[in-house]
């Protein structure tokens, strides 16, 4: 991911000030509720006021907190990527999920495992070849084929309609529901306006090709999914979209919190606002133009690149290769640097993983920590779940 699709600036609002920090450890996960519903509102606004068209990732959201502020607003579907995030979403209320990974083995058994124990949730899952449909015959899952659009990360290449079409057919001859197509072009992120759109509705033309081809032959496409986002923009304005014989549904997860990366990507007048933030203290000043806080990549993660954030309301620090605890940032000539012990609040790079780093977060409403919430989906389940033996085992241990 290039420099140019991150912002390098972003003012410090004073809704963000926490009024005390003396019994606040550092680095801490900020959750401003106030904002995240503002982004809520901007996104189904976006989406002419329909809940139902968005099936928002939670990979992002994480935490059960946020997942019941979409579904009292109307988002019920939703997308995941981790047994861990399916069972929060079951629990939390979610209608409809689509476990968003190609799930195979023990993973597989336990995706079974949460469905069975929700009965009444629309649960589907991913598919791309024909073994990873037929271990599913018996269950009530649903299938949605996973197009790869030319990120190469998962799924069957789009140019490809024959064998998608197979796909479909075997779908029905092993007795399961086949629920639609799940399409992420992700790998357009990088890329600036108007090229990304350019790019994305080129492969969108391609997509309701591989649309007409199973309408021909007679298979029913009930939904399609398409955009994070990075291309949320570039679905909204696809024409084939509008009016389609299928449900179609946008999928971005980041917009509920934003980061640094989201603001270089999205028109500004989509109204969004960060609302998470990670908090840190300015720990040391080991050269005159160096400050260092304690903000390393276990608390903002570095997946995307470096800079890992930018200091809100500090335009004269830009920050250079983190190790785990500690985050260093060079000083613009002729600047004054913050003093040790100085808060600073830190916009990630990229909020998703860095979410996931954090076991708690705090509330923060009116300058002050209203409550502390768990990050309910961070990580992963116990990897010992799927036996009755190996729960006892488990237990065993933990007392």
């Amino acid at each position: 991911m290039s420099h140019k699709m991150m912002v390098n600036d972003y003012p410090l609002d004073p809704a963000y000030a926490v009024n005390s920090f003396d019994d606040i450890l550092t680095p801490a996960l900020l959750v401003y509720p106030d904002i995240i519903e503002s982004n809520i509102d901007r996104t189904l606004h976006l989406l002419d006021g329909n809940a139902d068209r968005w099936r928002a990732h939670i990979k992002t959201s994480k935490l059960a907190f946020t997942l019941k502020m979409l579904i009292a607003r109307g988002v019920k579907n939703f997308k995941c990527a981790t047994t861990l995030e399916l069972l929060t979403a079951c629990q939390s209320g979610a209608a409809d999920i689509l476990f968003a990974y190609p799930t195979v083995g023990a993973n597989a058994r336990r995706v079974r495992e949460i469905a069975d124990q929700f009965p009444d949730i629309k649960i589907s899952v991913l598919a791309e070849n024909e073994d990873q449909i037929r271990q599913w015959q018996g269950s009530r899952l649903g299938i949605f084929i996973d197009i790869n659009p030319g990120m190469n990360r998962t799924g069957i290449e789009e140019s490809r309609a024959a064998d998608i079409q197979s796909l479909v057919e075997t779908i029905a001859k092993s007795g399961l529901a086949f629920r639609g197509l799940h399409y992420y072009d992700g790998q357009h992120g990088s890329s600036p306006e108007p090229e990304r759109l350019t790019a994305a509705h080129f492969g969108y033309d391609r997509l309701m090709t591989i649309i007409s081809v199973l309408e021909s032959a007679g298979h029913k496409v009930q939904e399609v999914i398409t955009a994070g986002t990075p291309t949320f923009p570039a679905s909204l304005a696809y024409p084939g979209f509008r009016n389609a014989t299928f449900v179609h549904r946008i999928s971005p997860g980041t917009v509920v919190y934003c980061d640094a990366t989201t603001f270089a990507q999205l028109p500004a007048a989509y109204g969004y606002k960060p609302a998470v933030l990670v908090v840190a203290r300015v720990v040391s000043h080991p050269r005159p133009a160096i400050v260092t806080c304690d903000g390393g990549h276990k608390a903002v993660s570095a997946d995307a690149g470096v800079p890992t954030c930018i200091a809100l309301g500090h335009s004269e620090l830009t920050g250079i290769g983190p190790s785990e605890e500690h985050l260093p940032f060079t000083v613009k000539d002729g600047a004054a640097p913050p003093p040790v012990g100085e808060i600073l609040y830190l916009l990630p790079r990229h909020i998703c993983p860095t979410v996931n780093m954090f076991d708690h977060a705090l509330i923060i409403r009116n300058g002050a920590v209203e409550s502390v919430e768990r990050v309910t989906a961070r990580g992963r389940e116990n990897p010992a779940l799927l036996h009755g033996e190996n729960r006892e085992l488990t237990h065993t241990a933990a007392r």
